[in-house]
C-alpha cells in the first residue's frame, strides 16, 4: 500500500511542480524567470502556459489523472464506462477544443482531438483516438497500472485500452502499456535496475504481457523450426519493455556521465513526445531511485517538457520509496494534498 501510493502522489507532485515552469525550451530564460535551481511548486507567470493558477495546482493531466483515480476507488476497479462519463460531463463541457482553454489552464493535443471527435463529431468512445505522440495516457493510466499491480495481464489489458480512448498510434499504446508494466513492477517490490526488462521478458513468455517477442527470456536467437509467435492481439515487438534495461544501464555505468543529472532531459530530448519522456524518466528513477527529491527536481530543472517528465519520474520512484520517502513539504504544498492522500491510501488497499 505504501509503494502503490507513493506512486500516485509521486505523479501528482510531479504534475503540479512543472506547473509555473512548463514548456520553457531556453534554459536561460527558465533561469531568469525562477533561479539556477528549482526547489519546489512554482507561480506560472501570466503571460505563459497555465497563467493565472496558483503554486501547487495540477494541470489538466493531473485533474485527469484525479478523475480516474477518483472513480477507481469509488468502484474498486476500473470501469471504462464511468470514467468516460466523468470525461463526458465534468471535463468536456469546461472545453472549445482550443489549447489555451478548460481546467488546469492548456488542454494537451489528445484531448483537443478526443473532444473534437466526441463533442463535435459526435463518435462513439471507441472511436475518440488520434494520433498525438505524447505521454497523457501513460499518466492518467499510472492509476490503472497501481490498482492492477498484481494482475500484469489486467495491468496491459486496461492500460492499453484506456489509451486508446485519446491515443490510437499502437506504437504510443505499446510504450505508455510498457511504462506502466514498469510502474507495475516497482510497486510490488522490485528496483529499476538493468534486471527490469528480463522480468519483463519472462512475462512476456509467460503470456502475461501482449507483447510479440522471437527472442527467448535471455535474448538468445531463435533455433531453425521454432515457430512464429502468435501476432493476434499483440504489440509488435518488445523493444518498449527493453528500454528502461539500457536507461538504468547508463545511469550506473561509471564510464557513462551526464552531470548534472537535469542534463537528461538535453541527451534524451526536451519534446514532449513519448520517445523523449520515457528514457529520461527512467535514467532518473534508476539514478535516484532511493532518492525522490533530486529526481524529481533534476526532472524539473531540465526545462522543455518538464511536466510530464517530472510526472512519469515520480511515479517510478515514489513507487520505489514508499510514502515515507517523499518529503512532507511536497505534500503539504499540494493543492488539495490531504485529500489526494486519503485517495492514494485508498487506492492501494485495493491492490
Amino acid at each position: 500500500m505504501d509503494r502503490a501510493a507513493g506512486a500516485i502522489m509521486g505523479a501528482l507532485i510531479g504534475d503540479a511542480l512543472g506547473l509555473g515552469c512548463h514548456w520553457y525550451y531556453d534554459l536561460a530564460e527558465l533561469r531568469r524567470d525562477y533561479g539556477d535551481w528549482i526547489t519546489g511548486y512554482t507561480t506560472p507567470k501570466p503571460e505563459r502556459y497555465h497563467g493565472g493558477m496558483r503554486a501547487g495546482e495540477l494541470s489538466q493531466s493531473g485533474l485527469i489523472m484525479v478523475m480516474l483515480l477518483e472513480s477507481v476507488v469509488e468502484h474498486g476497479e476500473y470501469s471504462e464506462e464511468d470514467f468516460t462519463r466523468r470525461l463526458d460531463e465534468k471535463l468536456f463541457p469546461l472545453l472549445n477544443g482550443t489549447p489555451v482553454c478548460g481546467p488546469g489552464g492548456y488542454t494537451n493535443q489528445s484531448i483537443r482531438e478526443a473532444y473534437r471527435r466526441r463533442i463535435q463529431q459526435h463518435k462513439s468512445w471507441h472511436e475518440t483516438g488520434g494520433h498525438a505522440d505524447t505521454t497523457e495516457s501513460a499518466e492518467r493510466a499510472i492509476v490503472l497500472a497501481v490498482r492492477y499491480a498484481k494482475h500484469p495481464h489486467l495491468v496491459a489489458r486496461f492500460v492499453s485500452s484506456n489509451c486508446m480512448l485519446t491515443q490510437a498510434d499502437e506504437a504510443i499504446v505499446a510504450m505508455s502499456t510498457a511504462y506502466n508494466a514498469v510502474l507495475s513492477l516497482l510497486v510490488n517490490g522490485e528496483k529499476l535496475t538493468p534486471d527490469i526488462s528480463g522480468k519483463l521478458m519472462h512475462l512476456v513468455h509467460s503470456n502475461e504481457l501482449p507483447f510479440h517477442a522471437v527472442t527467448k527470456s535471455d535474448f538468445s536467437a531463435p533455433r531453425p523450426g521454432d515457430p512464429d509467435p502468435p501476432l493476434a492481439g499483440r504489440f509488435s515487438s518488445p523493444d518498449a519493455l527493453l528500454t528502461p534495461h539500457y536507461m538504468a544501464l547508463a545511469a550506473l555505468d561509471p564510464g557513462i556521465s551526464i552531470e548534472p543529472a537535469w542534463k537528461a532531459a538535453i541527451v534524451y530530448g526536451m519534446p514532449c513526445a513519448i520517445y523523449h519522456q520515457l528514457p529520461a524518466a527512467y535514467y532518473l528513477a534508476a539514478r535516484f531511485a532511493n532518492d525522490f527529491e533530486s529526481a524529481v527536481l533534476h526532472a524539473i530543472n531540465g526545462g522543455g517538457q518538464n511536466m510530464s517528465r517530472a510526472m512519469l519520474t515520480g511515479a517510478l520512484v515514489g513507487a520505489q520509496v514508499g510514502l515515507d520517502g517523499i518529503p512532507q513539504r511536497f505534500i503539504n504544498g499540494l493543492d488539495n494534498g490531504e485529500r489526494l492522500l486519503e485517495l492514494a491510501k485508498k487506492l492501494g488497499t485495493r491492490l
